[in-house]
């Protein structure tokens, strides 16, 4: 195909077309069977017109609403409080596996948190080709310029607390000619802030040009600036939570059947290897965004930003790394998590979505601090329960039992055979297969042959 059919196949305007126009161009030009087509979809219509408009104005383009499922973990113990977490994800056994591990703690003191610092970062990137030593010399001055030209934008932040806490300059001439970054720093209180920072920082690329030129220090050459971009960073290393669990190893007790010093040894060896090798550490993290994601997403905060944020966290030093730790020393078992998080409480999707602001009622009303700390212990929770797993039973034992469901539905099982298989499968190992001839067999009315 060459650029002109391409071009005859594409489509102008589709944004500016209601949602029944942009269906009917979808089902006229791509989908084989448009009749069912239109019925799956307005099947997940919301009935009430006013809430759907409220989904449909979320994105753009939208058809439809795409559902996941909506669970809650009970028995959080948290700094002495209990919560029921609720949590939004589509992989079976997380949110077992999170309550299971809640239920494993409670009676051992629960999680402890602590909020480390709450720091947010956004930047200035510009090239300058003046003397380096004359602009850091002007520093303090731009700074204050900087800070008093967005008081009209900072002023209610201000009241809640929070604001610019520092502007700093970063030299990048050593890397790339003539290039810079004012490195601003924020506290943004019980918001996300990415819109409060990104507006500071574009009013920042306005009024940098404008000190450059109306400064009498700078020659004739200096007066010239070129803004390139001012955005936020969504790597906040200073908006830091910890989460950790300790006991006695004693306390353990037997661990699906393996001694409590044993057990103990080995998971902390596991979260060792986490730590060296990074084809471990991938999966291993893996298992702590299960658990942050869906708070996260049940809480309508930005999963996207966190895993980012988390992933270049786990690679500060260089070495992509597990994000937890654990040790055994003096008979006693510790297990934690630092991570690097901002999260809002207030504005955005927590205020529009229904279900988010249901999922911040669930959990008490918590401000952006508290919401920090429970999701860190739910991650931390996620990721007890997958490494007890893989240094006990394995991990396939009871991922393949909460598997099972979704398995029976890919063959459109009904509710007989669905409760005959779960009784078949109670003390069998669950796969694609065992299941697919488990069907067939009783669907034909051939138990007697399966094997026992």
């Amino acid at each position: 195909m060459n650029i002109k059919e391409f071009k005859d196949k594409a489509i102008s305007g589709f944004s500016k077309l209601t949602k029944q126009e942009k269906l009917e161009w979808l089902l006229s030009n791509v989908f084989e069977n448009p009749r069912e087509v239109i019925r799956e979809f307005a099947e997940y219509w919301h009935k009430d017109e006013t809430r759907q408009k409220v989904f449909d104005e979320i994105s753009e383009n939208t058809l439809t609403n795409f559902y996941l499922p909506y669970g809650v973990a009970p028995n959080f113990l948290i700094n002495g409080k209990m919560y029921v977490v609720p949590m939004v994800i589509e992989e079976s056994s997380v949110v077992a596996a999170a309550s299971k591990a809640a239920k494993f703690w409670l009676d051992k003191g629960g999680f402890k948190t602590t909020v480390l610092s709450t720091t947010k970062i956004g930047q200035v990137h510009f090239k300058w080709s003046g003397d380096a030593a004359k602009l850091r010399a002007f520093m303090p001055e731009l700074k204050l310029s900087l800070i008093q030209g967005v008081k009209h934008l900072t002023a209610n932040m201000e009241k809640r607390g929070g604001g610019i806490l520092d502007i700093e300059l970063i030299d990048f001439t050593d890397q790339e000619e003539n290039l810079y970054q004012l490195r601003a720093s924020f506290e943004t209180c019980d918001s996300m802030g990415a819109n409060f920072i990104n507006s500071c920082l574009e009013e920042f690329g306005k009024l940098l040009p404008e000190f450059i030129r109306a400064n009498e220090a700078f020659s004739q050459s200096e007066k010239h600036s070129e803004v390139i971009m001012c955005i936020l960073s969504n790597f906040t290393p200073e908006s830091l939570v910890r989460a950790e669990v300790s006991c006695n190893v004693e306390d353990f007790g037997l661990v699906e059947g393996m001694p409590a010093e044993q057990f103990a040894e080995k998971f902390a060896q596991a979260v060792r290897i986490a730590e060296l090798d990074p084809y471990r550490a991938t999966t291993h993290n893996k298992g702590i965004f299960n658990g942050i994601d869906a708070v996260i997403l049940a809480t309508g905060n930005d999963f996207r930003a966190i895993e980012a944020c988390g992933h270049t966290y786990a690679a500060k030093d260089g070495q992509y790394r597990s994000l937890s730790h654990a040790e055994v020393k003096d008979g006693v078992f510790r297990f934690w998590l630092d991570f690097p998080m901002a999260v809002g409480t207030i504005g955005g999707l927590t205020k529009i979505h229904p279900l988010a602001k249901r999922s911040l009622e669930l959990l008490g009303q918590p401000s952006a601090k508290d919401l920090m700390q429970i999701v860190a212990a739910v991650g931390l929770a996620q990721n007890f329960g997958a490494v007890k797993a893989l240094t006990t039973s394995g991990i396939q034992k009871g991922h393949m039992k909460m598997h099972l469901n979704n398995i029976l539905a890919n063959f459109e099982a009904n509710a007989y055979e669905a409760e005959r298989a779960r009784e078949y499968f109670l003390d069998k190992v669950v796969s694609f297969a065992s299941v697919r001839e488990f069907l067939d067999k009783l669907r034909k009315g051939a138990m007697g042959q399966l094997k026992a």
